[in-house]
């Protein structure tokens, strides 16, 4: 069926169509560039920029990553440490929420009053670690693992989600004789596969891409995730210029430099530019549901 636009909505659509591919653009054309980049021979990139010949492409930036033991042991961590982050913290979040959800809870308020006051104000930087330490979880997988978990803003998402559940579905159970846990596994749970994956894809992605925790409590090398055994090996390959007198070195220090840093980029984007299609349709379900309602 043909729709006839007016001369305003025409031009509205015109205008939201070029924003909307320089958006796009915006966020492809870099993504692109990378992953080109870790494919090419460091020499010509600095030299020539990107080519889109074979025989200017190298493999030689993964080969020199994956062939450090320390890669693999940190890639094992934090698929480790993102998996168990995301499941510790999306069950709490799911409990809370929906306990804080039920009308008849006593004090819901004052437990929610205390909630919301966390995401303002904190112990800081400090009092944390000496509670990590006094915890004896310092140089542990508890101590990146642990601290994180009680995460105000997905216990409200999962609370806004819960409250959007029919309560008629509940009263029916509650007059078959069915208990509050057995109403919350059998029935509510089910119905929030949305609200769950997105909790725990953003656990998931937030654990993955932080570094800060495990170099604060993690002093052993074998606990290491991954993105801190990238900025160490990033870090060990650069220096400043007035260090290296010899120009040789400095290129090939150069040449190196730029080998890592694309190949590391794309490895450590992989496991989430691969997980995030199967999660698609439960994120946008799960943050349109659980916000709105």
């Amino acid at each position: 069926m043909y729709i006839k636009h007016s001369r305003i909505d025409r031009l509205f659509i015109t205008v939201n169509t070029i924003l909307l591919t320089l958006a796009v653009l915006i966020v492809v054309v870099p993504l692109v560039y990378v992953v080109i980049a870790s494919f090419m021979d460091p020499t010509v990139l600095l030299s020539k920029g990107i080519s889109f010949h074979v025989s200017d492409w190298s493999m030689e930036g993964y080969n020199l990553i994956l062939s450090n033991p320390a890669m693999v042991r940190g890639f094992a961590n934090a698929v480790f440490y993102s998996v168990s982050f995301a499941l510790i913290t999306s069950a709490v979040s799911i409990f809370a929420g929906y306990a804080l959800s039920v009308s008849d809870l006593v004090g819901r308020n004052a437990f929610m009053t205390l909630f919301v006051i966390t995401m303002f104000f904190s112990g800081g930087l400090i009092p944390t670690y000496m509670l990590v330490k006094n915890l004896g979880m310092l140089d542990t997988v508890w101590a990146i693992i642990i601290p994180g978990v009680v995460n105000v803003w997905n216990i409200i998402l999962a609370r806004t989600f819960f409250k959007g559940i029919p309560n008629e579905l509940k009263e029916a159970a509650n007059v078959d004789g069915a208990s509050e846990l057995l109403i919350f596994f059998k029935i509510v749970l089910p119905l929030s596969k949305p609200i769950v994956f997105v909790i725990a894809l953003y656990a998931f992605v937030g654990q993955w891409n932080s570094y800060f925790d495990a170099m604060i409590y993690l002093d052993n090398a074998k606990l290491h995730p991954l993105q801190l055994v990238l900025r160490s090996i990033l870090i060990q390959n650069q220096a400043p210029p007035g260090m290296i007198s010899d120009q040789l070195a400095m290129n090939e220090l150069k040449r190196l430099s730029e080998m890592i840093k694309y190949s590391s980029i794309v490895i450590s984007s992989l496991p989430l530019i691969v997980m995030y299609p199967f999660f698609q349709k439960y994120f946008e379900k799960g943050v349109m549901v659980g916000s709105l309602k």
